[in-house]
């Protein structure tokens, strides 16, 4: 078994602290001392391309830039990373969403992925001007995906729904490959849909037990249907050459996070209608005690975060430890990210994924991006000159 890691871009800022933002997070809350720009979002792909993640997500929401032409112009900064992108099918049109797929994959030679993100928070798409239910908008999301597979199967799509209705929908070109769907959600709507139309699935990270169950509750949905899945989860990092470091890092975090930040963000959080949502803050019960919810995982980025609120804490063998424990319940993918995330994706990249590719759970997924012959040291006298092992 090889395991996929991805990176995450912040569309809305970066920063040596935690930025705010998330699902349910009102618009204008993120923010960091980094600007969004392509340049320095370019610099954080494209060293997660070379670290050896095979994508990178792209959030979507009032709170970031639009994923879809972020990523598009990220496509001419990189060369073979894939941008999972996420976009809500309720906002868009199922025939334009499945051209604009065929146009990003024709013109990114094939390097997009989609993150399918149903809910939302009801004050968020009314906002965007839709007004269904979150049961109604999973039924909806259903037609869509229906739709859309349609036409990237056939080029063409006729279809007469509770929500939708398309009547001679052509694409001018079927997308070549076709973008694997990533799909979450923990509410009894979200399975059946998911379990139809996805090729991920993906939980936040949770403790181990419930990971594995919604796994299985998934899995078991997916046989009825005849198909079989991959799974993903979606966790922070803070991998550090020690557990001391490592955990004087989460710490350095928390501090740096205004106690009335954390009032603000968590009675917002408290009306979401997302399930997944309200796993998350149960973890924490939007207080700073007792983090460490499960070994090595921290509940303290759900702290003024919507949405995936934990992340995995230690030195990069404990890390790496946790990873297996998560593969063995059957993950297959992780998305991961890191305050600021281009630093955080090299301790990660340089500490962690070696461990896993000496056990065999991962490889570089490009192949060696440096040459592996032995270097000399630069400016060394001729004698005393000698070579200097290449990183593995």
């Amino acid at each position: 078994m090889t395991l996929d890691f991805h990176w995450f871009l912040p569309t809305y800022g970066d920063s040596r602290q935690i930025v705010g933002g998330g699902h349910g997070v009102p618009a204008g809350t993120a923010g960091g001392a980094r600007p969004a720009s392509i340049a320095y979002l370019g610099q954080i792909a494209r060293s997660a391309e070379q670290l050896g993640f095979v994508g990178a997500l792209t959030p979507t929401g009032a709170w970031c830039e639009d994923a879809w032409l972020a990523t598009a112009m990220l496509v001419e900064v990189t060369e073979r990373l894939k941008f999972l992108v996420a976009f809500r099918p309720g906002l868009i049109s199922p025939t334009l969403s499945a051209q604009m797929a065929a146009t990003f994959q024709r013109h990114s030679q094939g390097r997009l992925l989609l993150n399918v993100v149903v809910g939302g928070e009801q004050h968020e798409q009314q906002a965007y001007g839709d007004f269904l239910s979150k049961d109604e908008r999973y039924a909806r999301a259903d037609e869509f995906l229906t739709i859309v597979r349609a036409l990237w199967r056939d080029g063409r799509a006729d279809f007469d729904g509770e929500h939708l209705r398309v009547v001679g929908a052509t694409i001018p070109r079927v997308p070549d490959p076709v973008p694997p769907l990533y799909f979450g959600g923990s509410s009894a709507a979200a399975g059946p849909v998911a379990a139809a139309h996805s090729d991920v699935y993906l939980t936040w990270g949770e403790p181990l037990d419930a990971v594995a169950k919604k796994v299985a509750w998934i899995r078991e949905l997916a046989a009825r249907q005849g198909r079989t899945l991959r799974y993903g989860i979606r966790l922070h990092v803070i991998s550090r050459d020690t557990s001391e470091q490592a955990w004087a890092e989460a710490e350095r975090l928390l501090q740096g996070i205004d106690p009335a930040t954390i009032a603000s963000v968590q009675a917002g959080l408290a009306r979401s209608e997302s399930e997944g949502q309200k796993r998350m803050i149960a973890l924490h019960q939007g207080s700073t005690a007792n983090l460490e919810i499960a070994p090595n995982l921290w509940a303290g980025v759900g702290l003024v975060r919507g949405g995936a609120g934990t992340a995995l804490v230690g030195s990069h063998t404990e890390v790496a430890e946790r990873i297996k424990e998560y593969a063995a319940v059957g993950i297959d993918e992780f998305v991961l990210s890191g305050v600021p995330h281009l630093e955080e994706a090299y301790w990660f990249g340089e500490g962690v994924l070696p461990i896993l590719e000496r056990d065999g759970l991962w490889r570089h997924p490009f192949g060696q991006v440096v040459d592996g012959g032995a270097a000399d040291v630069p400016f060394a006298p001729a004698k005393t000159r000698e070579p200097v092992a290449s990183a593995s």
